[in-house]
């Protein structure tokens, strides 16, 4: 399954975190969209993460080990209504430059960046992402081993 893996750091996130401050959003009205910052991903990508059977993606917490997929049913470039985004980031939603919305998350198992392998490199995501500043990569997750 081809899906993008990005990296999510705690530095403007509410006390409870990033996921749960999504979480709280997605209780209240069963969605939220999930902003990247920097480039969005391509359409050509976004269409085959959305075609495939379990259309996800995966963030990483940078400097933490949680990992979590984000189970999503639109990607766009154009913001979503305000009221549909965490509080916290609100006010400067207009710097991200890609959107995923959510219908929920779970935690990925602990072995899933060494089962995805980064489409440019052929290399396994957990040592890619050791070795780049990357704030995403495209990668083949192996559901399978």
């Amino acid at each position: 399954m081809k899906t993008v893996a990005l990296r999510f750091a705690e530095n403007f996130a509410p006390e409870g975190g990033t996921i749960a401050a999504h979480q709280q959003v997605i209780n209240e009205l069963g969605l939220v969209w999930y902003g990247k910052l920097g480039n969005p991903v391509s359409k050509t990508i976004a269409r085959e993460i959305l075609d495939s059977d379990n259309p996800r993606i995966l963030l990483i917490h940078s400097g933490g080990q949680e990992r979590y997929w984000a189970h999503v049913d639109a990607i766009q470039r154009d913001m979503p209504k305000l009221t549909e985004v965490p509080f916290y980031y609100r006010n400067m939603a207009d710097k991200f430059k890609c959107w995923f919305r959510v219908r929920k998350f779970t935690k990925a198992d602990k072995s899933v960046m060494s089962d995805c392998i980064v489409i440019s490199s052929g290399k396994r995501l957990t040592d890619a992402s050791r070795h780049s500043m990357s704030p995403y990569f495209i990668v083949n997750y192996i559901e399978e081993r």
